[in-house]
């Protein structure tokens, strides 16, 4: 832990500080990647799941939809423990809860007991989504803090792929008319849960929750540790704009002087959601499916939509401290639209082939860099210091709302009008277009007090 002292030039301190920080990062962020890996799991066990306990599409609807009310749990409820125990125990208790819920589900005596622990998945999934970018937001510096968040995404798309990828391994080894198939889909996740618990308990706390906590020495040497140049000067930012804003209790994160960072954040957050990317990934085989393709076709397909979703992830983060937010959502709407109106175009004509893998991928490549970016870099940098764990863990929350209501119904909805389901998506992305054009303020390259001082005036 002295690596960083044992440097003689500043430069060096930097560059070890650098190292350190990055490996931060990538460890927080392996949330991330089981929380992406969970999201996109059961799309290849839907199949199975129907033949093994008869499930109709409601039934189907609310299996996949399970999880996603764990998420509404741990998203809501993770706030708190955030910041009386700190950042780092709680992802701990993420990487626990996950092991539970893949040996849980791998074992499952029945469907109650899948419904539990998928659940009890969802609730790590929420978790994980509030505490992994909110722990890289806080230790990463204002000109890397973008692509640093954004290593959280590539995690959550990394996550996805891997599940898609390990379905399809699973698929042809077990064979896909094997009886316990879903099984070892959903059992795979066991491994990586492991490595999870055991590098997060390697990485240093949060300096801000450290300066929340009275802990000022602490938190200078963590972001000396880091490589932050004045490591001195920056904890006094950060405790001086904690003074004034100090949250006592729940109510005080609805005081009028929030409203503003916290609108943004639930705006950004919904339309996370209204942008069709989880009725995708959810039910990517499906969709498939429906458009004519054979079992083990739409899970090759998925891998190739899963990698779509990674190289477009990267363009992302390339772009995001460079471009920043506010274009990519501005541009991302457009590429929005255009895929999802084809996607309507291809089920409201029967068509098949390429068209449609081309449909899915367009509207997979929009979400990746556009949304799928910045939504978890913004929630994070608009809320200000004193409410960003209770402020992330509620607009979260919505998120999973969203994502509950959307994975839920569109089985039922797409098997009635797959054309209305993605010609709602689309006008939703209109809508976003405007709503962002007109309200969202730039943060790319300002420090967290930056920009808490400039929603105070």
């Amino acid at each position: 832990m002295q690596l960083v002292m044992a440097e003689n030039s500043s430069g060096g301190v930097q560059r070890v500080g650098g190292v350190l920080l990055t490996v931060s990062a990538v460890v927080a962020a392996l949330g991330s990647f089981l929380f992406g890996f969970d999201t996109a799991v059961i799309s290849g066990t839907t199949e199975a799941l129907r033949s093994a306990y008869g499930l109709t599409d409601n039934l189907l609807g609310f299996t996949v939809a399970s999880a996603l009310i764990g998420t509404l749990f741990g998203s809501l409820l993770v706030g708190r423990p955030a910041d009386w125990w700190g950042r780092r125990p709680v992802l701990v208790l993420v990487a626990v809860l996950f092991l539970i819920s893949a040996l849980g589900c791998a074992f499952a005596w029945s469907w109650p007991a899948l419904l539990f622990f998928r659940w009890l998945g969802g609730v790590a999934v929420g978790g994980a989504s509030v505490v992994s970018p909110m722990y890289i937001t806080e230790i990463a510096p204002a000109r890397r803090r973008g692509v640093l968040v954004a290593i959280a995404q590539l995690n959550i798309v990394l996550g996805i792929l891997a599940a898609y990828f390990s379905n399809y391994l699973v698929g042809r080894l077990a064979g896909m008319d094997n009886p316990v198939v879903w099984r070892w889909m959903f059992g795979v996740m066991v491994a990586p849960s492991l490595f999870f618990f055991a590098a997060v308990m390697a990485i240093p706390e949060s300096p801000r929750w450290l300066v929340k906590r009275g802990r000022r020495g602490q938190a200078e040497e963590i972001l000396a540790r880091f490589g932050h140049e004045d490591p001195a000067a920056e904890a006094a930012d950060i405790e001086t704009s904690l003074q004034s804003e100090r949250a006592g209790s729940a109510e005080s994160l609805f005081q009028r002087k929030y409203m503003a960072p916290l609108l943004i954040a639930f705006m950004v957050a919904a339309f996370n959601q209204l942008d069709g990317i989880n009725a995708v990934i959810y039910y990517t085989a499906d969709i498939f499916r429906m458009a004519g393709a054979d079992k083990t076709s739409a899970l090759m397909q998925s891998v190739i939509v899963g990698v779509t979703n990674l190289v477009m992830t990267l363009v992302g983060m390339l772009l995001i401290d460079r471009v920043g937010r506010k274009i990519l959502l501005l541009v991302g709407s457009v590429t929005f639209v255009a895929s999802h109106l084809l996607a309507a175009w291809v089920f409201w004509t029967h068509a098949q082939g390429w068209v449609v893998l081309a449909a899915m991928m367009g509207i997979v490549a929009s979400h990746a860099y556009s949304q799928g970016a910045v939504v978890w870099v913004i929630i994070n940098e608009v809320l200000p210091n004193a409410i960003r764990a209770s402020g992330s863990a509620v607009v979260s929350c919505s998120l999973w709302i969203l994502c509950m209501a959307v994975s839920w119904s569109f089985p039922v909805i797409a098997r009635m009008s797959a054309v209305l389901s993605f010609g709602f998506f689309a006008a939703m992305m209109v809508v976003q277009f405007f709503l962002v054009l007109r309200f969202l303020p730039e943060t790319k390259g300002r420090s967290l007090e930056e920009i808490q001082q400039a929603w105070g005036k």
